[in-house]
């Protein structure tokens, strides 16, 4: 498939934002509970908007995918039917809820409405925060099954899909909030660094898993099946035209295999063992530059690794159209 950097810029941006907040609520719950120390409102309210900064950006980007922007508010009527519909309705939902956690602590909107066994204050930046966090669960879902939810695409259509924009969302966002603690002094640098470690991991179990899969997937379609001759060496030179056309544009990537094997080397070297060192290094001398770096480092990553995963989809209408003359 031909990668579009306005769908992979709308899918690194919104994920990095997602994990941010999800780190940010998830040490407002553990401060709660009093295994973290509190944080002040400032933490939460300035995180909040970075993380807003990243969904609006996001989103911003997608337009730069729609052939006719003014009708885009046509996106959601098929909700009921379309993982994109859902995802155009999920997406404002979650920025709304995120922005109203992040006023919640800016206002000092913190006094609890009740008391769960004797250590959970529930106040309104709680309920918010679960809340927003819901959404931003289903909105990685919507987002993965736009593209796993295509039957033709064998590279797509997988739970691997799912696990992996998951995971590279909370990689990257417990990263960024590790990076923002480091640059604001904060205590959390070192907690959130490891949950970003874990994360990382993670999604280097899956992502090989999904890689590996993709290299040993056999097509119910080739060239040969495609025209009935059984000859192992049958091979599409050209489409009997000399210029490219709207198919050879939309559905091949165009780029030599060589290309494709850099750039997977890139991104298996820049979103896994590159941010994992640099961590490491910033605990040993305790930086607070690195893991500013290291965040930085797995984003261009995994602008590669997107890249990568549209190219690699290999769509049943490049049988014909793979090649002009």
């Amino acid at each position: 498939m031909h990668p579009a950097f306005s769908v992979i810029f709308l899918t690194t941006l919104i994920g990095a934002g997602q994990g941010l907040f999800l780190a940010l609520f998830t040490g407002q719950v553990h401060a709660l509970a009093n295994f973290l120390p509190t944080q002040g409102a400032a933490f939460y309210a300035v995180g909040s908007l970075l993380a807003l900064l990243l969904l609006a950006a996001g989103l911003i980007a997608s337009f730069f995918h729609l052939g006719r922007p003014l009708r885009a508010w046509r996106a959601p009527a098929r909700w009921h039917a379309s993982w994109l519909s859902r995802e155009v309705v999920i997406l404002p939902v979650a920025m709304g809820l995120i922005a109203a956690y992040g006023l919640a602590h800016a206002l000092g909107f913190t006094t609890p409405f009740f008391t769960l066994g004797n250590w959970l204050r529930v106040d309104p930046s709680l309920v918010l925060g679960l809340a927003a966090t819901l959404a931003v669960f289903a909105l990685f879902v919507c987002t993965a099954m736009v593209y796993a939810g295509v039957p033709f695409l064998a590279e797509w259509r997988s739970p691997l899909t799912v696990a992996n924009f998951t995971l590279f969302g909370l990689s990257s966002g417990f990263l960024l909030a590790s990076a923002y603690a480091a640059y604001s002094g904060n205590a959390l640098v070192a907690v959130y660094g490891v949950w970003g470690v874990i994360f990382t991991l993670m999604a280097l179990v899956t992502r090989w898993s999904s890689l590996y899969r993709n290299d040993h997937l056999k097509p119910k379609s080739t060239v040969q099946t495609a025209i009935g001759v059984r000859h192992q060496t049958v091979v599409q030179k050209a489409q009997g035209a000399t210029g490219g056309s709207f198919n050879t544009r939309e559905f091949f990537h165009g780029r030599s295999p060589a290309t494709l094997r850099l750039v997977r080397l890139g991104f298996l070297v820049l979103v896994f063992p590159v941010p994992l060192l640099l961590l490491a290094a910033a605990y040993l001398i305790g930086s607070a530059t690195l893991p500013i770096i290291a965040f930085g480092a797995q984003f261009i990553g995994l602008l590669a690794e997107r890249w990568y995963f549209f190219a690699d989809a290999r769509h049943p209408q490049n049988l014909y159209y793979q090649s002009v003359a």
